[in-house]
């Protein structure tokens, strides 16, 4: 018979609670990661909102000075509200550099 005192643990019983703690922490890290994955990907969509909302904005941007640098439209201002218009041709002076 072996005797025992009450103060020495089982050999294997270290290595366990090592290992215990060590598949803890790696379910905890798991549990970290994967609510930092979701709160990246969160992110990511939020800002791709952002980008698309962007490029509408830059379309109608776009499409706005074309319609306010069209020729004709110009053409229009510049005749009815600052009364210009085509020079005939014997109002045409040449200027010598």
């Amino acid at each position: 018979m072996i005797p025992r005192t009450s103060d020495s643990m089982p050999s294997g019983s270290l290595l366990m609670l090592v290992l215990f703690g060590l598949v803890l922490a790696s379910a905890v890290a798991v549990a970290w990661s994967a609510h930092w994955n979701r709160q990246l990907l969160n992110q990511l969509y939020a800002e791709l909102s952002v980008r698309d909302k962007a490029q509408a904005e830059w379309g109608r941007l776009i499409l706005e000075q074309s319609t306010w640098t069209a020729h004709s439209r110009i053409e229009t201002l510049a005749s009815e509200q600052l009364q210009m218009r085509i020079p005939e041709p014997g109002e045409v002076r040449m200027v010598a550099p």
